[in-house]
């Protein structure tokens, strides 16, 4: 197969722990040829998306470690159609780039996205996971979403819990998630105004309810076409209400609680439903806190705890799509030909 990885640049790659490394390792290792691209490297050549690709060359001896693989890897850099591509994984970090999914659009159907562009579209930010379910559904915690900062003051003041979640819609990796209480009144007003007003515009903020167990650290989950292949245990750093790894938060081994597995199953059709084939849940006691569709990090860290490679399962499951495809495709054309024959005298 030909896979090519839309990513951030390969020297921001952490070799320790960075996940899209473990799947470009893999695929490599399973003779596919592999490239990678960041989102600024697109372009149109004659009315055909390109992209001026770096292709992983091949290696006399293939190293014993990733982070060794990650240091002796050489690149060739051509301008390559991408629909020569049979895989695109977009690992761009979070937020979303418009301009680089406007440049696959012409690639829809051809191309197994990974995950799909339209899917990408409506959950890059967590707007998807707060309106997913209804009230009765009970899985995702009670959620307001505004830029008026009125409404937003009313709704903690009317809140029958002393704390609140607030962030920025458009975050990612656990920034700007803070803890609003009540009798902190004063300091309320500037937050909101630090949170909604930049300099260009006014931006949308998420008011959440505070979800009891949070100091405690939340549970992520990697999904794999709609099913979970991984969890673990994520732990805050003293004083900090944020579980990232990022943030300084460390991780545990984790088995899916009965809730837990309730969710995957809610969620994981929705999910497939929407071409995001890979993805990570983030949970807190029970409640679906952010779907992750733009990067799913986490492979690494569940691998050493579990003994595991999640990385396998994921390109199996690009190769049996990709082959279920070729293979329709040659019966399509077989037929075709059948068809052509039947005419002959």
């Amino acid at each position: 197969m030909n896979i090519c990885f839309i990513m951030y640049p390969w020297e921001r790659v952490d070799p320790k722990f960075d996940s899209t490394l473990r799947i470009i390792h893999e695929a490599f290792i399973r003779d596919h040829n592999v490239g990678i691209i960041t989102p600024s490297g697109l372009t149109i050549r004659d009315n055909e998306v390109c992209g001026f690709v770096k292709m992983i060359c091949e290696m006399e001896k293939m190293p014993s470690s990733i982070e060794k693989f990650y240091k002796k890897v050489i690149f060739k850099e051509e301008m390559l159609p991408m629909s020569g591509f049979d895989v695109l994984f977009l690992r761009s970090n979070p937020p979303v780039d418009p301009t680089m999914l406007n440049f696959l659009d012409s690639l829809k159907g051809d191309i197994l996205m990974i995950n799909d562009i339209e899917g990408i579209r409506k959950a890059n930010n967590k707007l998807y996971t707060a309106s997913m379910f209804d009230k009765e559904t009970d899985i995702i915690p009670r959620t307001h979403v505004s830029k008026n900062k009125n409404y937003l003051q009313r709704v903690i003041q009317e809140s029958d819990s002393d704390k609140m979640i607030l962030k920025p819609l458009d975050g990612y990796g656990g920034s700007g998630v803070i803890v609003l209480e009540k009798e902190a009144s004063q300091s309320i007003n500037s937050l909101l105004d630090f949170y909604i007003n930049t300099d260009r515009e006014q931006k949308y903020v998420i008011l959440q309810e505070y979800i009891e167990g949070a100091h405690e650290g939340d549970v992520r989950i990697l999904m794999l076409n709609g099913k979970p292949i991984g969890a673990m245990k994520r732990v805050p750093a003293s004083g900090d209400l944020r579980s990232n790894v990022h943030a300084g938060g460390s991780v545990l081994k984790h088995s899916l609680s009965k809730a837990e597995k309730r969710i995957c199953e809610l969620v994981g059709p929705k999910l497939v439903a929407d071409g995001l084939y890979f993805a990570g849940l983030d949970i807190i006691n029970g409640k679906l806190i952010e779907i992750n569709v733009l990067s799913p990090g986490g492979i690494t860290r569940i691998n050493k705890l579990n003994r595991t490679k999640l990385q396998q399962q994921i390109i199996d499951f690009t190769e049996n799509i990709v082959h279920a495809k070729e293979a329709a495709l040659n019966r399509k054309l077989a037929s075709r030909m059948a068809i052509r024959k039947a005419k002959s005298l």
